[in-house]
């Protein structure tokens, strides 16, 4: 089963030529959120609502080299975060939004 991370393509093409990706917020949070198949419309509705250049990252979390942590968030759901960047050898898809 994937998991998946929601970005800006501006903000992801910061990352090129790198081999890993850290979100906007790592700095401050020092994780990184990703969603599971059924929580990606909800995220989308809750903090994307009305943006354009929108990437969807789809990750095999069985690739993932750094600590991935299912967390209560909202309403007490558990959404996976990734305690340290994202090794670019797991993300097997990039899809626009």
């Amino acid at each position: 089963m994937h998991i998946y991370h929601i970005t800006t393509k501006a903000w992801w093409e910061t990352f090129a030529g790198k081999t890993h990706y850290l979100s906007p917020t790592f700095e401050q949070e020092t994780f990184i959120h990703l969603s599971k198949p059924d929580q990606v419309a909800g995220v989308l509705e809750r903090y994307y609502a009305g943006k354009t250049g929108l990437l969807k990252l789809h990750i095999d979390p069985d690739k993932l080299t750094a600590p991935l942590i299912y967390e209560p968030s909202t309403n007490q759901e558990l959404f996976p975060h990734l305690y340290g960047p994202l090794n670019k050898e797991a993300i097997d898809r990039i899809e626009a939004l």
